[in-house]
């Protein structure tokens, strides 16, 4: 059984997220602020956690700051009640790995979260190496040389695919049906955003140029590690 952890002040919307995923059959706890929320992710391992923005004590932004800082990197969908782009951009660049404003259908919450615990399950375990870049699914950690990379589960997924296929132009429709979802709807720059995401950390630390965009096409990761 999934265990999920909704962090939301909001009663009404917090109870009624609770049980739509309680009789979906998942675990869920709740956690009313930021600073509660904030002690059970440091206290309990989740399988996913939603995460409003706007919270008492602690904002959501602190609270999703603080367990990357910790090296939680439990999947993280955002909640708000603002959908402008910078709100979405500033929760994905602190490590959410998806985004929901309200209000929201149910369906689709369950949907995001399901799909956030695919990509969590579908772990292989070979180790994948391209140059000095290491990747570990089974383990779920990530090295480029001595140096260890801490990745979302969305960076993750990413980086998983493109070494998956070493050399080869990957385009951003491939992209968004399996590391996103088949059914995603949202804007297909989301997957520009993120392969920029993991050039600030897979390659830009190391002046190395692992990712590359090819020019109407796609993306592709070099065998050789850049």
């Amino acid at each position: 059984m999934s265990r999920v952890l909704v962090v939301e002040d909001e009663s009404g919307i917090a109870s009624a997220v609770r049980r739509g995923l309680a009789a979906e059959g998942f675990s869920v706890d709740v956690a009313a602020d930021g600073e509660d929320g904030l002690w059970r992710v440091t206290e309990n391992d989740y399988d996913a956690v939603v995460l409003d923005v706007m919270l008492p004590k602690l904002s959501g932004y602190e609270l999703l700051k603080r367990m990357r800082a910790a090296d939680n990197w439990a999947p993280v969908l955002m909640l708000t009640a603002k959908d402008g782009e910078y709100d979405i951009a500033d929760a994905l660049d602190l490590g959410a790995d998806d985004y929901l404003a309200k209000p929201f259908s149910f369906v689709v919450l369950l949907a995001r979260v399901r799909a956030l615990l695919r990509r969590g399950q579908s772990k292989q375990a070979a180790v994948l190496t391209v140059g000095d870049v290491v990747l570990d699914p089974a383990r779920r950690r990530c090295h480029r040389g001595d140096v260890e990379i801490g990745l979302t589960a969305r960076e993750f997924a990413l980086l998983d695919y493109l070494m998956r296929h070493p050399d080869e132009v990957i385009s951003k429709t491939q992209l968004l049906d399996h590391v996103w979802d088949e059914h995603f709807d949202g804007d297909p720059n989301i997957v520009e955003v993120y392969i920029g995401y993991l050039r600030r950390k897979i390659d830009t630390p190391f002046g190395r140029h692992a990712i590359e965009t090819v020019r109407g096409a796609g993306y592709r990761v070099r065998r050789d590690g850049g």
